[in-house]
């Protein structure tokens, strides 16, 4: 049962239990104290219908797909192991010609699948009920690991003969070993070929946390096929496995008291309920904001059809068309056999959504959120649910969206001040021993805050030192005794299909330039000038960001301008700006060149949606968003995307271990000029008589969790 345990906070091994998962979930969840889905209605996903035409596939849209394919001749005699099957959304045009009420575009499926160790991308049109498009290897790589390849891997080295012998020789006994299978990248044509994967093992005694308890320097290769060892390798008999003391994270097994003054609880209450609705299962309306939010195998969570209301006039506009996370890039800087190749690319080897598992109530979203399913497909094609996996929250964390004061200088006296409330899309994804939190929030003033937090384990190698000799020799720092926290980066690119007022936009550069004042023209000696350049191709906005060469990034409607002849845009505010330094001729760099730049600007192009490839998995950077801009097409006043790439550099440090406090960073995408003035200028303040009052009260016994409203 503790190997069990463990695996289940694994994504390698969670993948296999999510239909488990799933029921116990919704049984058990209602039962946590405080906890209700006030306003959220149950799902019955067999029973579901589409009812936009970018809603996910459902049950029985998924049903279905297996049918053709069971039927589809190229397949009779083998069903291949799916992949993944997502909707093939319809073209752009037809979506936003469409209203409610109007027919569907036809339903259709994308379909990457794996048979005879070829990859299979497939086009299924659900109401004609046929396969209308079939490509075999249309690019290097293959696609995601599927759940059965995942499984199987971590089992194939316990019927390996040498590893069974290391594993005696180290003293470990295989009921508490954890092997999982990581992505082998690729490293040159001897890789190529053959599907593989790396497996690496941990040892579980004393602890959920197996993490920290690495068999370091043993790593075998596995053909993902035939399940062979291919290679393997022991080089680490020497290095002591860390042991488990302090390294259970969960609370129930916390022996101290935290040396802290004890938080009381905190709580939003809403006694008329949250202010937002989700209409359909996924058209989201909240204040001035309407979109359309989704599951997604692959991305995890994606927004679409993005528009917020006109101050003056209440209409509603164009904003954004799609945004997600298209990859998610994580280079180790150690050289080691058993750590060179541990580059991995979240997104496209293991899917944000595959990895993502119900979010905790009350933890990772307060009372008054409203929850959202993800339907996928295992991979022998049948339908199954990722439950809670995306949240919607209404947030006041007693920030200010606007103020002003006067009366020091003046007979004003003035005291003005709003505060903000926001709503915020949530999605976790669990992607082995690292957890991911995307949040996208929206803010009544037109701003969208984009943010990504880093939490759960480091990756760490096992090192015979208890205290820290020459750290340069290292490749990171220790972080606990026998534990080097190696030094890594994390790379998420996303792509933003903005329409602003419309598909046509243009991308602006708007350059600092520091200007010399004339002689006798001022005291002043310098100053700073805003001087706009529109990209007219590609290669013009392919933007490394500069500290010292200062710019803004403007996207712009050229053909709606304001009262004052301002062109309508929103602008990207960078954040999170660590930048990759690895050579661009490194294998790791080379399937992920979308990292090059901070900022690139493509034609739309319903076939170029991931930034890493389409088939990512031991790709060789042949499909990759680097390689489609080396095209150097025009973008100016066309129907473009956007795509920042937000970095963090980690060197790791003794507070990582055991688990990590959540670092956050982000970007957020701004109006500019889109409004003619302060679009939240009249927004109400608060006023005490529209909140309710938390008391104790008079019928429980004092420190009860219940309490009263009183108004």
């Amino acid at each position: 049962m503790e190997k069990t345990s463990c695996l289940h906070f694994c994504f390698i091994s969670c993948l296999v239990l999510f239909i488990i998962v799933g029921s116990w979930y919704r049984s058990s969840i209602s039962s946590l104290p405080g906890y209700s889905l006030q306003t959220q209605k149950p799902i019955y996903h067999s029973a579901e219908t589409p009812h936009h035409p970018l809603d996910p596939l459902t049950v029985k849209e998924i049903n279905r797909v297996r049918t053709i394919l069971s039927s589809y001749e190229p397949f009779s005699f083998t069903f291949p192991t799916i992949h993944t099957i997502l909707l093939d959304e319809p073209d752009k045009v037809q979506v936003l010609k469409w209203r409610k009420g109007d027919p569907f575009p036809p339903r259709k499926a994308q379909v990457l699948a794996l048979l005879n160790g070829q990859s299979h991308v497939l086009n299924v049109d659900l109401d004609s009920i046929r396969v209308t498009s079939h490509v075999i290897n249309p690019r290097s790589g293959y696609p995601m690991l599927s759940m059965d390849d995942i499984s199987a891997a971590s089992k194939a080295p316990f019927s390996n003969a040498e590893f069974n012998k290391s594993i005696a020789a180290r003293g470990v006994s295989s009921s508490e070993l954890i092997c999982l299978p990581p992505s082998a990248g690729w490293f040159g044509p001897n890789e190529e070929g053959k599907r593989v994967v790396k497996v690496l093992c941990f040892s579980n005694q004393g602890t959920p946390n197996f993490y920290m308890r690495p068999i370091e320097g043993l790593v075998m290769t596995v053909d993902l096929d035939t399940m062979e060892v291919l290679k393997f390798s022991d080089t680490g008999r020497d290095i002591p496995i860390p042991k488990s003391t302090d390294t259970d994270y969960r609370y129930t097994a916390q022996k101290k008291e935290p040396q802290m003054e004890p938080l009381n609880p905190i709580s939003i209450e809403q006694p008329k309920g949250p202010s937002f609705r989700v209409e359909d299962g996924h058209i989201v309306k909240w204040a001035n904001w309407v979109f359309h939010l989704k599951a997604d195998h692959r991305a995890g969570l994606v927004i679409s059809r993005v528009m917020v209301r006109d101050s003056e006039n209440g209409e509603l506009r164009d904003v954004m068309y799609k945004g997600f996370a298209s990859e998610f890039f994580v280079p180790y800087m150690d050289l080691d056999e058993s750590w060179y190749f541990k580059s991995y690319m979240d997104a496209g080897e293991f899917g944000l959504g595959m990895s993502a598992l119900p979010l905790v109530p009350l933890n990772d979203c307060p009372r008054h959120s409203y929850y959202m399913d993800g339907i996928f497909a295992t991979p022998d094609g049948n339908p199954f649910v990722q439950p809670n996996m995306i949240c919607l929250i209404e947030r006041y964390a007693g920030d200010i969206s606007w103020r002003h004061s006067e009366g020091l200088l003046t007979d004003f006296q003035i005291r003005e001040a709003r505060p903000k409330v926001t709503l915020v899309a949530r999605m976790a994804a669990s992607v082995g021993n690292y957890d991911y939190i995307f949040d996208w929030e929206f803010q009544t003033d037109g701003l969208i805050n984009v943010k990504v937090g880093l939490s759960g384990m480091l990756m760490v190698k096992g090192s015979p030192y208890h205290q820290a000799p020459n750290q340069d020799a290292m490749s990171g720092p220790l972080i606990s005794e026998n534990l080097i926290g190696v030094v890594h980066d994390h790379f998420v690119t996303f792509h933003l299909d903005m329409d602003i007022d419309g598909a046509n936009n243009s991308f602006v550069n708007v350059n600092l330039v520091k200007e010399r004042s004339l002689p006798e023209e001022s005291p002043r000696k310098s100053y700073l000038k805003a001087k706009r350049k529109i990209a007219k191709t590609e290669k013009d906005a392919q933007i490394k960001l500069k500290l010292y060469d200062p710019s803004e990034f403007h996207m712009i409607n050229p053909s709606k301008r304001s009262r004052l002849g301002n062109p309508t845009g929103y602008k990207i505010v960078p954040g999170g700006t660590a930048a990759s330094l690895l050579d661009h001729s490194d294998p790791p760099q080379l399937r992920s060149a979308f990292t090059n730049s901070q900022i690139w600007v493509t034609p739309y192009n319903k076939s170029e949606q991931w930034a890493g490839g389409l088939l990512t998995y031991q790709s060789r950077g042949d499909d990759t968003l680097a390689v489609w801009s080396e095209r150097d097409r025009s973008i100016e006043n066309k129907d473009i995307v956007l795509w920042y790439t937000l970095g963090f550099h980690h060197i790791p440090c003794q507070e990582d271990f055991p688990v990590m406090p959540t670092v956050t960073s982000g970007f957020e995408l701004k109006p500019v000029n889109f409004f003619e003035s302060n679009p939240i200028l009249r927004a109400a303040p608060a006023f005490e008589k529209d909140l309710p009052v938390c008391r104790p009260s008079a019928v429980v016994p004092i420190g009860s969790e219940a309490c009263k409203l009183l108004y």
